[in-house]
């Protein structure tokens, strides 16, 4: 028999799942390495920033998914990628080298500072599932400290929030700010003042949502108005010493807790062996194939890492979901059926953002939607993209509880509880 070529698919995301489940496992075997052992959603890790939803909610175990359906067959390897060989042709991870005959790197993308030391280990962000938990933590740990506080200017500072980004996830995540600042902290918070709580959301442009329409931009500023969110256009934040936060104009201001949403970037993959060009964003220049450029080995790079300059997107296309997922699903189809190669052109079937209950924006071909009826297109759309149903029960539930009461049992203050002092496994 025909040895099977061995296909090695860097990240779980909606690019490297999409793939994993269309590819011809008859054809090839296929392994996917992730550093974490589960595919999440990152369009919703502002809920869990929020306590909206449990994490488990909105994230699925690869060994799971790889049991069943159209992704059974595929291989997981956990373990964080430290390079790529490509004399040997290997992918060398902290714990194995994975020998590839065609690579395909879908590895996401990770937060931009900009260059900025003083921000990496001083702002909360919202890049992952472990992010936004230790998010969540900070929030409900300063609520807790803030109702015990007796000095009026400490309550107040420790209250203060400070969003920094205003495309949808930093829309989205100071909408929840505001919505607990408008509905819950009576409920659940009676000994704190709501006007001691400051919200504020920093936008370095003219405008939020910079994507959408302009309509859809003015309906966010004004729902983020209605919910006591302080918006800011044309503010840049240039640094931040503890709590002090430096502006573009060189001014400086108590920030409180800062929520960094303002940039992504690729994660910088070392290859060994072959030089890779790369564009805006530390995003790697693909051909319409989705082929690294200028290589004569089979490498290919999906979704926000990929960098494919068109007529129609001279900048390369935008970093959302929709992409990753039709580049995946285009390259598997092109890898089953090798005589029939089909260029990548990107369909867009819409963009939206909500900022909080029965208050989203959205735009889907020519018409534009806000207010409950883009909520309500905006939850289904979300729903349908989960991975299980066991997840999709789950957050429809607390969805639809969360509607109606405002109430959720997530808000839960969990320290995390030290380890014992032992080697991992392999370490001497």
């Amino acid at each position: 028999m025909k040895q099977k070529k061995q296909i090695v698919v860097i990240g779980g995301g909606f690019a490297g799942m999409n793939f994993a489940k269309r590819i011809d496992k008859r054809q090839y075997d296929v392994v996917l390495v992730d550093r974490n052992n589960f595919h999440s959603f990152p369009p919703l890790f502002y809920q869990i920033a929020s306590s909206g939803l449990q994490p488990d909610s909105i994230c699925f175990p690869f060994r799971r998914e790889f049991s069943q359906g159209k992704a059974k067959g595929v291989r997981f390897h956990i373990g964080e990628v430290e390079r790529i060989d490509t004399a040997k042709r290997t992918v060398v991870t902290q714990y194995e080298e994975i020998p590839y005959d065609i690579l395909v790197i879908a590895a996401g993308t990770t937060n931009n500072f900009f260059g900025n030391p003083s921000l990496v280990d001083s702002v909360y962000t919202l890049k992952s599932a472990a992010q936004a938990m230790r998010c969540r933590d900070e929030i409900l740990d300063r609520l807790e400290r803030a109702s015990l506080e007796p000095d009026a200017t400490k309550r107040r500072e420790m209250l203060t929030f400070t969003v920094v980004g205003g495309g949808p996830a930093g829309v989205e995540i100071a909408g929840s700010l505001g919505e607990m600042k408008s509905y819950i902290l009576n409920r659940n918070y009676p000994d704190i003042n709501k006007d001691d709580v400051s919200i504020t959301l920093m936008e370095g442009s003219g405008a939020l949502l910079g994507a959408m329409s302009e309509k859809a931009q003015q309906c966010a500023l004004q729902y983020l108005e209605e919910l006591n969110v302080k918006v800011e256009l044309h503010t840049i934040l240039k640094g931040l010493d503890g709590y002090m936060a430096t502006l573009g104009d060189d001014s400086t201001r108590f920030a409180g807790m800062v929520i960094w949403t303002a940039g992504v970037m690729a994660p910088d993959i070392t290859f060994d062996g072959m030089s890779v060009e790369r564009g805006h964003g530390n995003r790697i220049l693909v051909d319409e194939y989705n082929r690294v450029r200028n290589q004569s080995q089979p490498i290919y790079v999906l979704g926000d890492m990929a960098l494919m300059t068109t007529e129609e997107y001279p900048h390369g296309h935008p970093q959302l979901a929709q992409v990753a997922i039709q580049q995946g699903q285009l390259l598997a189809r092109n890898l089953n059926n090798s005589d029939k190669q089909t260029a990548f052109k990107y369909h867009d079937k819409g963009t939206m953002a909500t900022v909080g209950r029965g208050r989203a924006v959205a735009d889907i071909g020519r018409f534009h939607y806000s207010g409950f009826m883009a909520w309500i297109v905006w939850m289904g759309v979300h729903l349908l993209s989960l991975l299980g149903m066991r997840n999709k029960i789950n957050v429809f539930i607390d969805w639809i509880w969360g509607y109606f009461t405002y109430g959720t049992s997530l808000r839960l203050l969990l320290y995390p509880a030290r380890h014992p002092l032992l080697w991992k496994w392999g370490e001497k």
